[in-house]
């Protein structure tokens, strides 16, 4: 099926597109997508979810002159997801997607990719939490769908460049191209992309990089875009109501065995209802009242089916081991930072033979999250967290 839309697409030629107005500054010209002109010559696949951020890649990628096809993969339909807004990839931001391209003039195709995307990222993300680890789904899907298999139809269908909707730079750097935070801190979302390859960033553009949010929504309201004031889409797409468990107990109907909850000087405090219902750093939902103290969820025991707590100054960790690590760019040695949790700030540390080791005890460093790396705003690359190094002596 998808060789016969390339084949289509191929031939395609796009209708022009509205006048964009005063809130189009010098910035979001040609050099915004980084290739050489002439620019009528290029082709440019912009990776559309239906939200106003890929919408506003789209027109900018409409005004350089190139030719633009927008493509949206169907990923998931969850039943209350189908007509809910903000979900991304499903239902109703499908049919905002294709209103989008409507609206400026460009080809837009839908693939549909729901059976990959169950395998590779929901399937995954219940085996996570079965093991007792945090995962990062939004990871799972760039590595795999978005810049997998979206990148081959784009590649496919003879583009020069694959554009999305992120919030990162791009930088041609002396050795290549580069990952680089947002210019907004508060939108970045640097620590979701750090598995990207070299050779996905050599084809990959981000425009939006150096914007602020809201002057993103100003271009879609200038452009008469009705995603303009679209709320923006939930962190875990397919989770519609917020409920991850019921997710997982769905795919893996054993994720409500219960167990102990374990203090960390070896006491049996309580019973829990199923291992899925906690995460590293947790408070709430212990349901273990009467302690003088509040106590943290310091570490999960799938083996044992164990919640393991204690005090706050238990959870600080002084190291992680690191797995699958992706390096970007050039060699680098010497201090970086290192971000353990997407809302997380950077903090230094050092990376030696796989093992992350922070200058000061890290709280909240959870297996199964990643540890993305930096020299300033400049990602050098990161790895999945497969364990941490207490900072503290524990008794179990």
């Amino acid at each position: 099926m998808r060789a016969r839309f390339v084949a289509k697409l191929k031939h395609w030629h796009p209708t022009p597109i509205i006048p964009i107005g005063t809130a189009m500054q010098p910035e979001f010209q040609l050099a915004q997508f980084q290739l050489a002109g002439p620019f009528d010559a290029r082709r440019i696949v912009v990776a559309m979810s239906g939200g106003v951020d890929s919408s506003v890649v789209a027109a900018l990628a409409a005004k350089t002159g190139a030719e633009v096809i927008g493509v949206t993969l169907q990923l998931y339909d969850h039943g209350a997801a189908v007509g809910r807004t903000g979900s991304c990839c499903a239902g109703q931001d499908i049919r905002d997607a294709r209103a989008v391209a409507d609206r400026i003039g460009i080809a837009h195709y839908v693939f549909d990719y729901e059976s990959r995307f169950r395998e590779s990222v929901i399937a995954d993300f219940a085996d996570e939490y079965m093991a007792g680890r945090t995962p990062i789904p939004c990871v799972k899907c760039n590595m795999g769908v978005k810049f997998t298999d979206l990148f081959q139809i784009a590649r496919d269908l003879g583009a020069d460049c694959l554009a999305t909707g992120h919030y990162v730079r791009r930088v041609e750097g002396p050795q290549g191209a580069e990952l680089h935070r947002a210019a907004d801190p508060a939108r970045d979302q640097s620590y979701f992309l750090f598995a990207t390859t070299q050779a996905q960033l050599d084809y990959l553009r981000f425009p939006l990089g150096a914007l602020p949010k809201p002057q993103v929504r100003e271009i879609a309201a200038e452009l008469g875009l009705a995603v303009a004031l679209k709320p923006d889409s939930q962190d875990i797409c397919f989770v519609p109501d917020g409920d991850y468990a019921k997710i997982v107990r769905k795919l893996r109907p054993d994720a409500d065995e219960g167990g102990d909850i374990v203090h960390v000087d070896g006491r049996v405090l309580g019973r829990h209802k199923g291992m899925i219902h906690f995460t590293v750093g947790q408070r709430k939902g212990l349901e273990i009242g009467g302690q003088p103290d509040p106590l943290y969820v310091i570490r999960l025991d799938a083996a044992g089916k164990r919640v393991i707590v204690g005090p706050k100054a238990a959870l600080a960790v002084s190291g992680a081991t690191l797995t699958d690590i992706n390096w970007l760019g050039r060699d680098f040695a010497g201090p970086l930072t290192a971000k353990v949790r997407s809302m997380a700030k950077p903090v230094p540390a050092r990376l030696m033979d796989g093992q992350l080791l922070f200058d000061a005890p890290e709280y909240g460093v959870a297996p199964g999250q990643a540890a993305v790396l930096y020299d300033g705003d400049h990602v050098l690359g990161g790895g999945w967290i497969a364990s941490t190094q207490s900072a503290m002596a524990e008794v179990a």
